[in-house]
C-alpha cells in the first residue's frame, strides 16, 4: 500500500506518505527531515512525513491533495532515507483503488434496518463483501468501489472494518462522495451507465459529466 499527501497550505512543505494501517499505539520518531511512525508492538513501520519535501521531489511545488508517486518519486524517497540510514521500504503501488463494480446480490443485515451487505466483483474478477447503507442498493448495478487502500477526496482513507458486526471490504460510493460536478447531495450510491465495464478504473474525467442538466 502506498497513499501520498501533500497540503502545504495547511501542513507546510511536508509530504505525507502511509503504507499500513493505525490500529494500535504507535512510536514516532524524528531524524533530521523525516519524522517515522512505526506500530509500537511489532515495530513495522506504517508511514513517513517527509519534511522539507519539495527539495527532495521538486515536481510537488506545483501539487496539492493526494500525490501518484511515480517510480522515480519512489527511488528518490529511499534514496533520501538510506541517507539517513534508514530503511528504503518505500514500494510503488499502481494497483487501481477506484474500480467499476458490480453488485452481485445483497442480503439483510442481522443487526440493522439500513444495512445491506453485498457481494461485489471488483477488478481481476474478485468479489469483495460490502456493507452499505446506501437507500438505493439493490443486485444488478454497476457501482463505484472505493478499494482498501483508497484515499477519498475528503481524504478519508478505506480500510478493512466491520459494521455492526459484518466485514467490509471497501466502500461503495455517492456521486457527492466522489465530489462529481452536480452531483445530489444525498445519500444513495452512485450507479453507472451501461457502457461501464466492471473490473476497469473508475475514470473520474469521464464521469465529470454524469449530473450535467
Amino acid at each position: 500500500m502506498l497513499i501520498a499527501s501533500y497540503n502545504p497550505k495547511q501542513n507546510g512543505d511536508i509530504l505525507i506518505v502511509v503504507l499500513d494501517e493505525t490500529t494500535g499505539e504507535q512510536n514516532v520518531e524524528y531524524k533530521d527531515d523525516v519524522v517515522i511512525m512505526s506500530d509500537k508492538d511489532s515495530g513495522k513501520i506504517l508511514g513517513y512525513n517527509f519534511l522539507n519535501a519539495s527539495h527532495i521531489l521538486p515536481n510537488l511545488s506545483n501539487m496539492n491533495g493526494q500525490i501518484k508517486l511515480t517510480s522515480n518519486d519512489v527511488d528518490l524517497l529511499n534514496s533520501f532515507l538510506k541517507k539517513q540510514s534508514l530503511s528504503a521500504n518505500i514500494e510503488l503501488d499502481n494497483d487501481p483503488k477506484f474500480v467499476v463494480g458490480y453488485v452481485n446480490k445483497i442480503s439483510e443485515h442481522p443487526k440493522s434496518d439500513h444495512l445491506k451487505i453485498t457481494e461485489t466483483t471488483v477488478d481481476n474478477g474478485k468479489t469483495l463483501q460490502i456493507v452499505s447503507g446506501s437507500p438505493n442498493m439493490q443486485a444488478d448495478i454497476k457501482v463505484v468501489v472505493a478499494k482498501v487502500g483508497a484515499m477519498m477526496p475528503d481524504g478519508l482513507i478505506i480500510w478493512p472494518g466491520e459494521l455492526k458486526g459484518e466485514k467490509s471490504n471497501g466502500m461503495i460510493c455517492s456521486g457527492r462522495e466522489l465530489h462529481l460536478p452536480n452531483a445530489p447531495q444525498k445519500p444513495g450510491a452512485l450507479i453507472l451507465p451501461d457502457n461501464y465495464e466492471v473490473g476497469t478504473k473508475f475514470d473520474f474525467d469521464k464521469a465529470a459529466t454524469l449530473f450535467d442538466k
